[in-house]
């Protein structure tokens, strides 16, 4: 039996990659897509998709999302997305939201983005991440999506926590694509300013860089010193973070990742550094390690709106109906 579900938020980068994967999905019928405005058909809106899935575009709202769909997909910004989670749950709808919005512990959230207005459903979200949180997931009401930047990072560092010296602070040096800052445009997002370019913005300061802290602390217990500089690629997508730390002890990293991550069908361990290229229009994360002594260097790269958004949203809405998790994710890469 197939499961109708929804997108709100369809406008963007993230909301159409959903679209892409769910109406080529075996088991999801997508029966409701939404924006703020509605009132517009589908190929209007992402002109790719003419004379590939005809529907009408709704006016996002709640009430005729519960009558048409058993889970809806958030690709809303923080703060408007947990105004419709609220009430997607209240009328018994499943959500699996990619904004910050459930991500984050209540004093973490409010410090970094701003109050909540949904504290009651923020203590049971569960990170969206499968390969730490999957038994959580398939019995959750609401799925929150991890963030880009922490999904590279985490599935790189969070296998080594136990070996890690907290003494030490770690070094994350982030690259995204320019998709990964939205569809509308800034100054530092305009072609002028990025092509043949790269530059960091929001060192030791961006959001991400808590998500990873919080995270570490409730897989490890430990309360690492993340140090997190993320920086613009003149790229369209693609993801990759290096990270460095010291270990307490010495060990081989790729013997041991490889045991690790040896039943997850979307991580990739690799012998020499991984590339964006390879892992672009798929749901893998690759993942390459170095110990040099007690220093560790962890490469690890994503396609940033598919596994670190979109097409992790829909590995999770596998999960929480039973499906196999691969059903209908990309894993083809974008190469020729």
């Amino acid at each position: 039996m197939n499961i109708n579900v929804a997108v709100i938020g369809a406008s963007g980068f993230t909301g159409l990659e959903l679209i892409k994967i769910l109406i080529a999905h075996p088991k999801f019928d997508l029966t409701y897509i939404a924006n703020s405005e509605g009132g517009t058909i589908l190929e209007k809106l992402h002109p790719s998709l003419k004379g590939v899935f005809d529907i009408d575009i709704s006016k996002a709202d709640a009430k005729e999302v519960a009558k048409k769909a058993k889970l809806a997909f958030l690709a809303l910004p923080h703060k408007t997305a947990m105004g419709f989670a609220k009430e997607l749950l209240s009328l018994g709808v499943k959500v699996v939201d990619l904004s910050a919005d459930y991500r984050l512990e209540l004093d973490t959230y409010e410090r970094y983005y701003c109050k909540h207005e949904d504290k009651e459903n923020l203590k049971n979200a569960v990170y969206g991440m499968p390969e730490f949180f999957r038994e959580k997931i398939k019995d959750a009401n609401l799925v929150a999506n991890p963030g880009c930047y922490p999904t590279a990072s985490l599935l790189g560092i969070l296998p080594f926590c136990k070996y890690i010296d907290e003494n030490y602070p770690i070094f994350i040096d982030a690259k995204s694509g320019v998709s990964g800052a939205g569809k509308k445009c800034s100054d530092k997002t305009h072609f002028v300013s990025i092509n043949e370019n790269i530059f960091a913005y929001n060192p030791l300061s961006h959001r991400h860089e808590p998500e990873i802290k919080e995270k570490m602390k409730i897989f490890s217990g430990s309360d690492f010193d993340i140090n997190f500089i993320p920086h613009l690629l003149p790229t369209t997508r693609g993801e990759m973070c290096d990270s460095y730390m010291l270990l307490k002890e010495e060990i081989d990293p790729l013997s041991y990742l490889k045991e690790f991550y040896k039943n997850e069908k979307f991580i990739r361990i690799y012998d020499f550094p991984v590339d964006i290229k390879s892992v672009s229009g798929t749901n893998f994360c690759d993942i390459f390690a170095k110990r040099v002594g007690k220093k560790l260097y962890i490469n690890s790269a994503i396609d940033n709106i598919l596994k670190g958004s979109s097409s992790a949203a829909v590995v999770n809405a596998n999960i929480i109906f039973g499906f196999q998790e691969d059903l209908g994710i990309p894993t083809i890469a974008y190469v020729p």
